[in-house]
């Protein structure tokens, strides 16, 4: 009984975790240190959830040039680049952000900018990533 507990279990895990897709952004040559991942989930609603967890990423202030904040932004497959928000960073060793967006989109990125509301990209791009 335990056994047949045990692959329900595994195989539930699996299932779950398989609903997803995820990748690895490139090392930056802005923040070398940076370890950043993203997972890409579609709901039961059809809205894509998009989470990026970031280990050794500094602050936007510390790096030449200074920013604000971190941007995220994603390339839509039918509406253009899109800004899902920001990235705070609170604790070098660990940053995450977690969004939900109605839009399909192929490609994740980062930048720096001085403003958090912006339409389109100003600031240095940091890392990209195809999903």
């Amino acid at each position: 009984m335990k056994k047949i507990k045990l692959l329900v279990s595994i195989v539930v895990i699996t299932f779950l975790t398989s609903c997803a897709t995820k990748a690895k952004f490139p090392v930056s040559t802005t923040v070398p240190a940076a370890e950043i991942l993203v997972k890409k989930k579609t709901d039961n609603n059809k809205n894509i959830t998009l989470e990026i967890n970031a280990k050794n990423l500094a602050s936007a202030d510390r790096l030449s040039p200074p920013g604000n904040n971190y941007s995220v932004w994603i390339v839509t497959k039918d509406y253009g680049l899109k800004n899902v928000g920001q990235i705070q960073v609170k604790n070098g060793k660990k940053a995450t952000f977690k969004t939900v967006t109605p839009f399909e989109f192929s490609e994740v990125f980062i930048t720096v900018e001085n403003q958090g509301d912006l339409s389109y990209p100003t600031g240095q791009e940091i890392s990209r990533t195809k999903i």
